[in-house]
């Protein structure tokens, strides 16, 4: 667990699934699907600056917040914009949907427990004696 700028690992994944994101369109040929393709592209185009930000602050919560919510939106996407026909584009967007919630998740738990390590023992005054 570090707090360090530019050192989270799940920061530097996420950006690079946000870069295959904006790319996996022309890559797996369904670029000429709109919905699939601008979902793509819009949420790879975020997943890259919300990357970018949890990298350069590393002690914000809400980029960790934001990118599960990506997922979710990823992991739905197919269903709610119509294109589960377009396999490429859905199993694409279904997998990197449960990699970015899974990934994210990990980020917020490691946050909270380094937080919980900074900020020292929770003081327990019943097993002390104390009433």
């Amino acid at each position: 667990m570090t707090s360090k700028p530019w050192q989270r690992w799940q920061d530097w994944l996420l950006a690079l699934g946000g870069v295959w994101l904006f790319v996996a369109p022309w890559v797996l040929g369904t670029s000429a699907d709109d919905n699939s393709s601008w979902n793509a592209w819009i949420l790879g185009v975020l997943a890259v600056a919300t990357a970018w930000w949890a990298l350069a602050r590393p002690a914000d919560k809400a980029p960790g917040w934001l990118q599960g919510l990506y997922g979710a939106w990823l992991f739905v996407a197919p269903w709610a914009l119509s294109f589960t026909g377009e396999t490429n584009a859905a199993w694409n967007a279904w997998l990197l949907g449960a990699g970015f919630v899974a990934v994210a998740c990990w980020e917020l738990i490691e946050q909270a427990l380094e937080s919980n390590v900074r900020s020292g023992p929770i003081q327990d005054d019943l097993a002390h004696g104390s009433h």
